[in-house]
């Protein structure tokens, strides 16, 4: 038997990845903003925790619906052009196997290697040869809507726990300061942790989910203090 494709390539984390990093990213900022917020309009630390307790329940569950949704009618789409091909391949077997001969030849394959290549991927599974050279999916690698749901809420509850115990720990005084702060290094350690894993370049990674969080709570904070101040 031949051996198993094992070269380490990425490409297969793709999908859960991008919903853990998008889930702990949004927990983290949409929290640490939720909290800097009240806190910059005086409120009290029960008021504060609970807005932040009810923010982490509430984000983690709309993520969860979210993603599920999304990913959902992408799995769909693809089962309804699996169908199509299945259907295609039961009552038109010749042309579908034209068909994906000339998709071989597309690829810079001769005349007859790409007959008997398709043949070949015929007599050995017609649906994934075609999935892979029609549609550009592969078999194993479907759209997960379970997996997808079930990773954001779990990340994004671990990313808002932090600035949530963050500013439940810390002095009244500087308690806007020490949450921004440790946001700002959540997000950083997220950063390299998703450039490392997903092979793009640290640095850049780090970059953008810091900016993006340190205007975030910027902004935030500046309108808790408005309207704090105008409602006091």
């Amino acid at each position: 038997m031949a051996n198993k494709h094992s070269e380490g390539h990425r490409i297969g984390i793709g999908g859960w990845l991008r919903a853990a990093v998008l889930g702990a990213n949004d927990g983290v900022v949409s929290i640490a903003s939720l909290v800097v917020g009240v806190a910059a309009a005086d409120a009290s630390s029960a008021a504060i925790l609970t807005a932040g307790l009810a923010g982490l329940v509430g984000g983690a569950l709309s993520m969860a619906v979210g993603e599920y949704v999304s990913v959902s009618s992408q799995r769909d789409v693809e089962e309804a052009d699996l169908e199509r091909e299945r259907r295609e391949l039961r009552d038109k077997p010749d042309r579908e196997l034209a068909e994906l001969t000339a998709l071989l030849r597309a690829k810079g394959l001769t005349a007859e290697t790409a007959r008997v290549a398709a043949r070949e991927l015929t007599a050995h599974d017609a649906l994934a040869a075609h999935a892979a050279e029609e549609l550009g999916l592969q078999l194993d690698g479907l759209a997960r809507p379970l997996q997808a749901a079930s990773v954001s809420a779990l990340a994004f509850a671990l990313g808002a726990s932090l600035p949530l115990l963050a500013i439940g720990i810390s002095p009244v005084a500087t308690r806007s300061w020490i949450t921004a702060a440790a946001t700002l290094i959540a997000l950083a350690g997220l950063g390299a942790w998703s450039g490392r894993l997903g092979g793009a370049p640290v640095p850049r990674a780090i970059l953008r989910v810091v900016v993006g969080g340190a205007l975030a709570m910027g902004l935030t904070a500046a309108l808790g203090g408005l309207f704090g101040g105008l409602i006091g």
